[in-house]
């Protein structure tokens, strides 16, 4: 077996995703491009290697069963084991004016389709994944989730949170609770599962609103897949620290 790491970054053709994916190739890991577009994913895989990155393509769709299990086997075969999983591959589902999700009025539509990538998709990807993981020395997990999942947050009036997002943020609530439920299970395997809160980054997924990029964006979530033995585990944080639930 190879002693290289290997890591699988969802959702990495772009954004914070290809920059997660970036920054582990810089550490030295070889990386799994993850994505459901094949031309998007293969120019990802293009660039990281022109950059100097051990990369290769995983056609990877979160929401299908199949294409997970495929997922599986490719990395199996690929690399016999997998050092870390980032889970960044999310949807915010359809917006209204002013990025407005009105729960008075959500399709319920939406929220499946949302709850599906971000919630769903996390728990397809991850088991599948887990045997895999089980077989590295210092395996972890990271679910790119959002400040706006925070439900103190989000609750503190004196806090700054944006527009209601009634699909989106309750996903990532969501998200975050499921992370926890992972910690507690994993807990003394030395599978370390936490959550990470990039910011508000400025890609196509906000507008390009937003005043952080996307390798700021991806410093936390490689700082979590890259955690030493005996680091947190059941955790949320972001650049500053520790985001409260």
């Amino acid at each position: 077996m190879s002693e290289t790491k290997t890591a699988l970054v969802t959702g990495a053709n772009k954004g914070i995703g290809y920059e997660i994916a970036a920054g582990l190739g810089r550490l030295g890991y070889r990386v799994g491009v993850g994505a459901r577009d094949a031309a998007r994913r293969e120019a990802a895989v293009d660039r990281l290697r022109a950059d100097g990155a051990d990369a290769f393509g995983v056609p990877l769709d979160v929401t299908d069963d199949r294409s997970v299990a495929a997922a599986a086997a490719l990395l199996e075969r690929q690399a016999g084991r997998l050092d870390a999983l980032v889970n960044n591959a999310g949807v915010s589902g359809e917006m209204g004016p002013g990025w407005l999700q009105d729960p008075t009025v959500l399709d319920l539509e939406v929220v499946r389709a949302v709850v599906d990538t971000n919630v769903l998709g996390v728990v397809r990807v991850t088991n599948a994944m887990l045997p895999l993981l089980r077989r590295s020395a210092s395996p972890r997990i990271v679910n790119v989730s959002s400040s706006v999942g925070s439900l103190a947050r989000q609750a503190d009036p004196d806090t700054e949170v944006g527009p209601v997002m009634a699909a989106y943020a309750p996903s990532k609530s969501f998200l975050n609770a499921l992370t926890l439920q992972y910690a507690r299970q994993l807990a003394g395997t030395g599978i370390l599962v936490n959550a990470a809160c990039p910011g508000l980054v400025a890609t196509d997924f906000t507008g390009f609103h937003g005043p952080r990029t996307p390798a700021e964006g991806a410093a936390t979530p490689i700082r979590l897949a890259t955690l030493p033995d005996g680091g947190p585990s059941g955790g949320f944080f972001e650049d500053a620290g520790v985001v409260p639930w």
